[in-house]
């Protein structure tokens, strides 16, 4: 069975630009952080807690951290800190940028975001 699984991995991610594969499989493990990469391409100057990032995501502040930290150690963003306090914003790598305008365009077409959903819900087992 687990043979019929990789077959239809491979079959829905081999036409998936090499690039865009590699940060579903490095960076984007969960929805939430789908969510998170798409509200920092959509605001790309924001430097903010996670209190207030939960908070326009409407989603739980210990859920959002989490994420938030684990997409700053994959270098989607930046974390410091600020008179105290943690904040987030995104990177300011070109390379990094290129790849996430390229997944957030993409993800404009059915089929890639079917591809995509099916690599993170995989990933979340």
């Amino acid at each position: 069975m687990g043979t019929e699984n990789d077959d239809l991995s491979s079959k829905l991610m081999n036409d998936m630009d090499p690039r865009l594969l590699e940060f579903l499989q490095t960076s984007l493990d969960s929805l939430v952080k789908w969510d998170l990469v798409r509200f920092f391409h959509e605001n790309p100057h924001t430097t903010d807690t996670a209190e207030n990032i939960a908070r326009y995501a409407g989603r739980d502040v210990n859920t959002i951290e989490n994420e938030l930290i684990e997409l700053a150690e994959s270098g989607v963003l930046v974390m410091q800190e600020v008179a105290g306090l943690r904040v987030f914003t995104l990177t300011t790598d070109e390379e990094m940028r290129e790849i996430i305008s390229l997944f957030v365009r993409s993800c404009d077409d059915r089929q890639f975001r079917i591809k995509a959903l099916y690599h993170v819900i995989r990933k979340m087992r």
